[in-house]
């Protein structure tokens, strides 16, 4: 049986590597080796934290290994920014959990009313202007629909707005996982994109979302 590739996970904004651990659990579960690559989301810029994965990776892997990526939020991002300025890494395939794809409206206005809660990771992440995906990524896209979390508040407020100027606005365009559109999630290039019952904390801890990640990183699509 084929050696699986080593999965790194990368969790997102205001939050640490420990909170990918329930993921990290299952995917050992099912026979990945994993690492939870932590980092600084508030005090330093995408492209600082894709280097320092990038000099983790030369200090403890081997670039003729394969590995694969799993971002949760602003870790998908990274993982955006990773493949695009380390093409000597060999990537096997890519998961991010509701990452903004196109930019965050809520880090939008947060970042008009207290710039310091999105720190340094808005500018070239959550403002949508991340580095174009590669054409050789496998990119697999998983959002979640249950609007639960303390952005709910900005996007209520932005569906309000939204309804106002175009009564007939479609109702897909409004869903979203209480931080991030599921809209938002959506990359043209992605190799597959699922929606989930799961809030955008949430789904770091739901079984579901564990196994289509497993699935993905075997298979390159999702379970259906």
């Amino acid at each position: 049986m084929p050696q699986k590739n080593r999965v790194i996970l990368i969790h997102g904004l205001h939050q640490t590597a420990w909170i990918m651990r329930p993921l990290a659990k299952r995917l050992q579960a099912a026979g990945f080796s994993t690492h939870q690559y932590g980092y600084r989301s508030m005090r330093d810029s995408i492209t600082t934290n894709s280097q320092r994965l990038n000099t983790w990776l030369e200090d403890n892997h081997y670039p003729d290994q394969p590995i694969d990526l799993v971002g949760h939020s602003l870790g998908g991002l990274i993982i955006r920014d990773f493949v695009y300025h380390y093409p000597k890494w060999q990537i096997g395939r890519c998961v991010t959990l509701g990452t903004p794809h196109v930019g965050s409206v809520c880090a939008d206005y947060i970042w008009r009313l207290t710039p310091a809660i999105v720190g340094h990771s808005y500018v070239d992440a959550l403002d949508g202007t991340v580095a174009p995906l590669p054409e050789h990524v496998t990119l697999g896209v998983i959002a979640g629909n249950k609007p639960y979390g303390l952005g709910q508040l900005f996007l209520q407020y932005h569906n309000r707005k939204l309804r106002k100027a175009d009564k007939s606005s479609p109702k897909q365009a409004l869903v979203h996982d209480g931080t991030v559109y599921v809209e938002e999630t959506k990359i043209d290039k992605a190799t597959d994109h699922i929606v989930l019952p799961v809030s955008h904390t949430g789904m770091l801890v739901n079984e579901t979302v564990a196994k289509q990640t497993e699935h993905f990183l075997r298979h390159g699509k999702f379970k259906r």
